[in-house]
Formats: structure tokens, C-alpha cells, sequence
């Protein structure tokens, strides 16, 4: 009798002792949901600070494209000047050119008056030759008529002597002249040929200058165009990590008030503990004083009480009369939506696909993977209409993605429960045809989707 009150009151004892250690694991849950709140906080302040970085690359490469355009401008009037002493030098070839031509007339002139003369000489030479170069004075003396008419006849002969020798000078004047008249033209015309040469490659180097120029420019917007978009996407993720620090701070809220209902069962549960072992421990005294007085007798048996509790009803989840509900499945997450994988997981279009596509025809509805908080609920010029669902899974922070909704029918901050109707199946945003993108990300949500896993390694297929 007195090991059966022990084992009793061992038995209530450990009860109590199970309620009051109860709070402990679900303060535990507690201190995880504050620890992911901090974490997310802290990835915000990540995110704030790459944007920041992000804005700095994009102002200097503007600086940059600035810079490389106000070269292109000054280059572009190097050029125009050059494109003006090189159609100088053209006019001034032209003209040389043409003075070339005139010189050519001048040079057949003087070729045929050259032409002449040496007739002239070559006339003299014979005379010469035939007289030996002497002067016959005695035919001009006897020859004469009169005085008058000898000193005519002398006066010629010297004027013969001197125009010979004249035309001998003129002769090598002219030759000079002309030699002199082809060189320094023919300098000329090198020296503009040279000069335009010249002009002609630095306008080359010029153009080259600019077409690498403009090339830089194509290439500091491109970059430009890059971060413009990696800061749009770290924006979006800033947003949504705001919006599941504020999932979270509501899931801190019901899992406080969940505590709180928790230690006022777990306070009345107590005092009923106490009270049954109290009433155990006096029903066990009368047994044993019962017991004491009709010790001649078989024995008393003794009666102990039991309490039960009621079993915890189960809700059932009411469907919408909607064709193609999917069915809630028993693991961790269930479908989102009916219809085929028409997308899997992986590379597609030279950029990761970071989900998977499942495409229906009709009204086809979209349910929540498992049971969170609606972390976002917007519309994304990417995603279309799109909602962001936040969930802590023995411990494990997890996020859903549904985007290209023709509809949402959950608003951020809402509790969602797995398999309740979030939205419409559409084809909203960068979209081609009607379907659900899924996407399944152990851990917060972020640009560039490092955390996203396959989602069909984790619902029914």
C-alpha cells in the first residue's frame, strides 16, 4: 500500500514537473524568432549598405561617362580644325597645281624660244667655222659706197658680235630660270603633299581616338545599366527583408500571446496538480488509518482517480468551390497550385531560373505552401502580382514565393495557414503565358537568390 502512494505521488509529481518545464522549449521558440528578427535586421543594414556602395559605383561611373563625353566634344573640334587645314592644304595643292600648269606653258615657251636660238648659234657656228671667226674688213671697206655707208657697215658687224653674245646670256638665263622656276615648285607641291600626309594621320589618330572614346562611353553605360539594376534589385530586397522583419515582429506577437495563454493553462494546470495530489495524499492517509483498524481483514483495496483531458478537435480546412483546388498534403510543404511543371530549377535564358513554373489553364487557384505570415504582398514589374509568405519550421526560417497572380487575395502582414487560397494563377509582370512561379528559399529572400532550393525536392510532385 505504501509503495502504491509512492509511485502516486511520484506520478503526479512529475506531471507538475512537465507543465512547469513546459515554457522553457517554447520560450526557446521565442528566442529563435528574436534571433531571426535580429539577423534580419542586420542583413537590412547589409542590403543598406551595398546600395549605398552601389550608388557611389553609379556616380563615379556617370563622372566617368561625363568626362569621356566632354573628350569626345573636344576631340570632335580637333578634328573639325584639322578637317579645315587639310582643305587649306587642298586648296593650296590645287592652286600650286594649277601654277604648275601655268609653268608648263611658260617652260614650251622657253623650250621653243630656246629652239630658236640654237638655230641662231648653230648658223654662227657654221659662219664661224667657214671664216675661221675673223671679221673680213677689207669687203666691208671696199664694199662701201661711201664713208657714211662703212661706218653703217662696222656698226652692224659689231651689233652681229653683240647680239651673239647676247643671245648666249639670255640663253643661260633662261635655262637657269626655268630650272630654278621646276624646283621650287616641285618643292612646294612636296611640301603641301608632306603637310596634308601629315594633317591626314593626325585627323586619323583623332577619329581613332574618338571611336575609342565612344566606346567607352557604350561601356560605362552598360556598367551603368548594370548596377542601376543590381540596386533596383537590392531595393526590392531591402523592402522585402523590412517587410519579414515585420512577419517576424507579428509572429513575435502571436507566439507571445500564445505564451501567455500557454502559462495561464500551464498556472491552472498546476494548482489542479496540486490539489489532486493533495486530495491523493488524504485519501491515502484514510486508506492506511482504514487500512490500521481492519488489518484482520484481506486488505483494502485501494481507489485512485485518474483525470483525462479532452483530445484537441481538429479543423478542417474548407475548400472554395474553385476547379483544380490542390489537395493538402502531410509533409512539411504541400503543392501551391494544380497543373504540370512546365519550368524546372536551373539555368534558362543564360540567367538561373530560381524556381520552378506550374501552368493551368482556367481559374486556378494558389495556396500557401505551409503555415506563415504574408511577409509582402505587391505588384513587381518582374514578378507581376506576387506574394512573399515567411515561415519557422521547427526552427528553420523559410520563405515562398508566388508571382505572376492575376489576383492576391492575402495582404501583407495576413497569417496564412498550408493549403488556405492566397491568389489566381495569371501571367502578370515579365510573364509569357499563364502559369505560377514558385520559388523556395531556406532563409530569407535576397537579390541574388543564394538561398533558393529546388522546390520540388520538397512538395508532391
Amino acid at each position: 500500500m505504501k509503495k502504491n502512494i509512492i509511485a502516486m505521488n511520484a506520478s503526479i509529481m512529475i506531471g507538475l514537473g512537465s507543465i512547469l518545464a513546459a515554457p522553457s522549449a517554447y520560450a526557446e521558440s521565442l528566442s529563435d524568432l528574436q534571433q531571426k528578427k535580429e539577423s534580419i535586421q542586420e542583413k537590412r543594414s547589409g542590403v543598406e549598405s551595398n546600395i549605398s556602395d552601389t550608388e557611389k559605383k553609379i556616380d563615379n561611373l556617370h563622372d566617368k561617362q561625363l568626362t569621356a563625353e566632354e573628350q569626345i566634344a573636344a576631340i570632335e573640334a580637333k578634328i573639325a580644325e584639322s578637317t579645315k587645314k587639310i582643305d587649306a592644304k587642298n586648296a593650296e595643292i590645287t592652286q600650286t597645281k594649277k601654277e604648275i600648269e601655268a609653268l608648263k606653258e611658260e617652260i614650251k615657251v622657253l623650250k621653243e624660244r630656246i629652239a630658236k636660238r640654237n638655230e641662231v648659234l648653230k648658223e654662227r657656228a657654221r659662219s664661224f667655222q667657214e671664216t675661221g671667226g675673223d671679221v673680213n674688213y677689207l669687203e666691208v671697206l671696199f664694199g662701201s659706197s661711201s664713208f657714211g655707208d662703212l661706218i653703217d657697215r662696222v656698226g652692224a658687224v659689231a651689233t652681229i658680235a653683240e647680239a651673239d653674245r647676247d643671245i648666249l646670256k639670255q640663253h643661260e638665263l633662261d635655262k637657269k630660270d626655268l630650272e630654278e622656276k621646276q624646283t621650287a615648285v616641285e618643292k612646294k607641291l612636296a611640301s603641301l603633299e608632306v603637310a596634308k600626309a601629315e594633317l591626314l594621320e593626325i585627323q586619323k589618330q583623332q577619329k581613332q581616338q574618338k571611336q575609342e572614346k565612344a566606346a567607352l562611353v557604350k561601356k560605362l553605360k552598360q556598367q551603368t545599366k548594370k548596377h542601376e539594376d543590381e540596386k533596383m534589385g537590392l531595393e526590392e530586397e531591402k523592402a522585402n527583408l523590412a517587410a519579414q522583419e515585420t512577419a517576424i515582429k507579428s509572429a513575435i506577437n502571436l507566439e507571445q500571446n500564445r505564451l501567455a495563454e500557454l502559462e495561464a493553462a500551464r498556472k491552472k494546470a498546476a494548482a489542479e496538480a496540486k490539489k489532486r495530489a493533495e486530495q491523493a495524499a488524504a485519501q491515502a492517509a484514510s486508506q492506511a488509518a482504514e487500512s490500521k483498524k481492519q488489518s484482520s481483514s484481506s486488505g483494502a483495496s485501494a481507489k485512485s482517480s485518474s483525470s483525462s483531458s479532452p483530445a484537441p478537435s481538429s479543423s478542417s480546412r474548407s475548400s472554395s468551390n474553385v476547379s483544380q483546388v490542390p489537395a493538402v498534403s502531410s509533409g512539411t510543404f504541400t503543392r501551391p497550385s494544380a497543373g504540370y511543371v512546365s519550368s524546372t530549377m536551373g539555368e534558362r535564358w543564360n540567367k538561373q531560373h530560381a524556381g520552378i513554373d506550374i501552368a493551368a489553364s482556367g481559374t486556378v487557384p494558389v495556396v500557401a505552401a505551409a503555415d506563415g505570415v504574408v511577409s509582402r504582398s505587391y505588384f513587381s514589374s518582374t514578378y507581376g502580382n506576387v506574394i512573399f509568405v515567411t515561415h519557422s519550421i521547427s526552427g528553420q526560417q523559410w520563405t515562398t514565393v508566388y508571382a505572376h497572380l492575376s489576383s492576391r487575395q492575402a495582404s501583407t502582414g495576413s497569417v496564412v495557414a498550408k493549403g488556405q487560397q492566397i491568389g489566381i494563377m495569371g501571367n502578370t509582370g515579365h510573364s509569357y503565358g499563364q502559369h505560377l512561379h514558385f520559388e523556395l528559399h531556406k532563409g530569407a529572400w535576397n537579390y541574388s537568390k543564394s538561398n533558393a532550393v529546388n522546390p520540388l525536392n520538397y512538395i508532391p510532385n
